[in-house]
């Protein structure tokens, strides 16, 4: 009996997998605990749709990543902070700060978990960075710390 896997089931497939299975396998085990149901062709036609919308959601992800990149790639964005005494930061720059920095003097959004900082921002001057915005969609841009007045 063919099936249609929902769940992975360990030594037969992983989810979204078609798969030739004994009929009393399919009937008694998979298909009576929710871990799989017949291909008919109504069910093989929801599948191929599932799989469309994901390959869509994934497509039009990596567009916008993909803008974004585009619009971020080389550009500098300035970052001020308070200073201390012989002209060191308070603390350091972190990652959220340069999303807010990139919100405000570009207008986009930028998860700050998808900023990468090389070295840690402990002075004032120009840091290298890069957003991973997507699988294989990233952006080099430069964090520019100047002292608040």
């Amino acid at each position: 009996m063919k099936v249609i896997l929902l769940e992975d089931v360990k030594g037969t497939g992983k989810k979204g997998e078609i798969k030739e299975v004994k009929d009393g396998y399919a009937n008694n085990c998979l298909i009576k605990k929710g871990l799989a149901k017949e291909a008919t062709a109504h069910n093989l036609n929801l599948l191929q749709g599932q799989k469309d919308s994901a390959q869509h959601k994934i497509d039009v992800e990596t567009a916008a990543a993909k803008d974004i990149a585009g619009k971020l790639e080389g550009k500098t964005v300035c970052v001020t902070a308070k200073a201390g005494q012989n002209g060191r930061l308070f603390g350091t720059v972190t990652s959220k700060e340069v999303s807010a920095a990139i919100k405000q003097s570009l207008g986009l959004d930028v998860d700050k978990k998808k900023i990468n900082i090389a070295l840690k921002i402990e002075g004032f001057g120009d840091f290298a960075a890069e957003a991973r915005l997507y699988a294989g969609v990233s952006a080099k841009f430069t964090v520019s710390v100047k002292e608040e007045k």
